[in-house]
């Protein structure tokens, strides 16, 4: 049975106000009645009930992170600037995971409000902000994701960018045919970095096939899938730009089976640099995302807001990409 401060003011013989100063180092005890409280409170084993405190302080000290798929290793690397910085300065961090699930994320968002989180860091699994944080009353800041008429906070890498120094590396490196083999076709992100794509070729003076222009989801057997139909179909290109790395990996694993090989006969470019993408037989070419400086960022930008509620101020960061390269593609050609 959980012990109250009720029970420890009724054991000792003072007043409930008294226990609860004591208990929470306010004026108006003395000395020696706060060492008896605080004694009898650890040998009754009283624990604070942090929610209870919450709605006196108005502040519980937690925050939320929600993301669409924590089988990414993009997101855990995220997540782990979050909780470092968060506790830095005396946050705990709840992790929620939506799997692209709107549904799904509805329900946590719910569940954090009503456990009164302070405020909610999120990629949301619907690039549509008001499907699910219309009724929001905390602080929220969007990561992935940057609108410019959004009135939340935003952090995110420049996608467009990031797809234009990919597909012009392949362009330098001498591949003649490249692909572009996407995420969730809704999705601000890849649609960017498919903007970025679709920008150097025409740069170069390179014609765009939309036969060369694919959409599936964001995991690895999407990529393994599109890029097993290309060969079949005889539509094979000599280059693919994989919207992240997880459905790169696919693409490798699809060219490898099919007796292709990387970087000779087909050239292979990701998106955010997980931390699989280095492994000696892997070695893949990609664009690299400061992901831990996004969730120090976000963090900080969140507590901002959380201290400032009065006088919040929507914040815009765009981070830059990097070309990180291995061995999935050539080396540069002369142009």
């Amino acid at each position: 049975m959980e012990v109250t401060i009720k029970d420890i003011a009724k054991k000792i013989g003072v007043s409930y106000a008294t226990v609860s100063r004591a208990l929470n180092d306010r004026a108006g005890v003395n000395a020696e009645t706060k060492e008896m409280i605080m004694a009898e409170a650890k040998k009754m084993g009283y624990q604070p009930n942090a929610i209870a405190r919450g709605l006196v302080m108005k502040h519980t000290h937690t925050i939320a992170l929600v993301i669409p798929d924590i089988t990414n290793p993009f997101f855990p690397e995220i997540a782990r600037g979050v909780e470092e910085i968060a506790s830095e300065y005396g946050y705990n961090t709840f992790l929620c995971n939506t799997n692209w699930d709107i549904k799904k994320e509805q329900i946590y968002l719910k569940a954090l409000q009503e456990k009164r989180v302070d405020g909610i860091i999120i990629k949301p699994a619907s690039d549509s902000e008001e499907d699910n944080l219309g009724h929001i009353t905390v602080p929220v800041v969007l990561f992935n994701k940057i609108l410019n008429d959004s009135k939340y906070s935003c952090i995110e890498i420049d996608n467009e960018r990031g797809g234009f120094l990919a597909t012009k590396h392949m362009i330098e490196a001498g591949y003649k045919k490249i692909a572009f083999i996407g995420g969730k076709p809704d999705s601000f992100s890849n649609t960017q970095r498919m903007e970025g794509y679709k920008l150097a070729l025409q740069r170069y003076k390179y014609k765009i096939d939309e036969s060369l222009i694919i959409n599936g989801s964001f995991k690895t057997q999407s990529g393994y899938e599109t890029m097993t139909r290309l060969i079949e179909s005889g539509n094979l290109p000599d280059g693919v730009f994989a919207g992240n790395d997880v459905i790169a990996f696919g693409v490798l694993q699809s060219a490898k089976e099919h007796g292709l090989d990387v970087p000779n006969d087909l050239g292979i470019v990701g998106f955010d640099d997980i931390p699989h993408a280095d492994l000696p037989q892997i070695q893949l070419t990609t664009i690299a995302q400061p992901k831990y400086l996004m969730g120090k960022y976000a963090v900080e930008i969140l507590l901002n807001e959380i201290k400032n509620k009065a006088k919040k101020e929507v914040k815009r960061i765009i981070l830059d990409p990097e070309l990180i390269e291995r061995k999935t593609t050539r080396g540069l050609q002369s142009w």
